[in-house]
């Protein structure tokens, strides 16, 4: 992860801004920066989007390829997940660093789906046993400048809703031998429901309370952090603790509660904004976030 060095004078002041909730960019504890949405954006892909937070900038691809289901689950298609951070984003990405972190978050992202109120993988099933979707889903980290997991999460749920899949068609012949058509139709496609994908809402733990969407600095004044994965409805998919230092269970049981209160207001404004940017025919939006 990107990292800052401080001064212990700059994280007191950090510090006693957050227990006063008035952050340095003039923020409060619970609330997001603007948050910017660009969908459609490369064109060799089924689905794609592009997400600013602050300084971190993520572009996700997805592409559906047709595959041989997974032997434990014969009826479903599946996801595949790939987090490419490049040196150009940081320098402690150089090397093994990297790969690691990229690591990291394609086995997070891997939990937070491994389950089946996020999407729905049996309708990506062609023939069940034979024919499958497989959805590729590729993350190139650009910049980092904090909160990283909630940006790649808002840009994994952006590019699903922008995907369009080929419908498919299952001809059979006199003999029983079975051919797949795909359809040359661009406007005869499927398309995902997203309402059951998650977001990530990281809490950072500084002094007595926490914060969300964390900037670098502040990320810095924070020894322990909480990931919590909700989804639309309010169902926690996945949490996950993050940092060296520890939380008691009452601080647990307060950043949980916070995640699926802020997570509920991002899934609204995500969605009201990826609507209004399909129907108006605008590739980039911006989503404002109001405490």
């Amino acid at each position: 992860m990107a990292t800052v060095t401080l001064s212990e004078a700059e994280k007191v002041y950090i510090l006693h801004g957050v227990q006063d909730d008035l952050r340095t960019d003039g923020r409060g504890c619970e609330d997001y920066r603007g948050i910017e949405v660009e969908t459609d954006v490369v064109s060799n892909t089924t689905g794609s989007a592009r997400v600013k937070i602050g300084h971190t900038d993520i572009l996700v691809g997805v592409k559906a390829e047709i595959a041989a289901p997974k032997l434990e689950r014969p009826r479903e298609g599946f996801l595949e997940f790939f987090v490419d951070c490049s040196a150009n984003a940081a320098p402690e990405f150089e090397g093994r660093g990297g790969e690691e972190l990229g690591t990291e978050i394609a086995n997070m992202l891997y939990k937070i789906f491994d389950n089946k109120s996020s999407v729905d993988l049996e309708s990506l099933c062609i023939l069940p046993c034979e024919h499958c979707w497989a959805l590729y889903i590729d993350v190139v980290l650009l910049e980092c400048g904090g909160n990283l997991f909630d940006t790649i999460s808002v840009g994994v749920k952006a590019a699903l809703f922008n995907a369009r899949i080929p419908k498919v068609r299952v001809l059979e012949d006199d003999e029983g031998t079975k051919d797949i058509e795909l359809s040359d139709d661009p406007y005869d496609c499927m398309r995902l429901s997203v309402e059951g994908v998650p977001c990530i809402v990281t809490l950072n733990k500084i002094g007595h309370r926490h914060v969300v969407d964390a900037t670098l600095q502040e990320e810095a004044c924070s020894l322990a952090s909480l990931l919590v994965a909700v989804n639309s409805k309010g169902t926690v998919t996945c949490i996950r603790k993050m940092g060296k230092g520890s939380l008691d269970p009452e601080s647990i049981f307060e950043m949980i509660e916070t995640g699926k209160r802020v997570t509920k207001s991002l899934h609204l404004s995500l969605q009201s904004t990826l609507n209004q940017e399909e129907s108006a025919g605008k590739k980039r939006q911006k989503i404002g976030f109001l405490r």
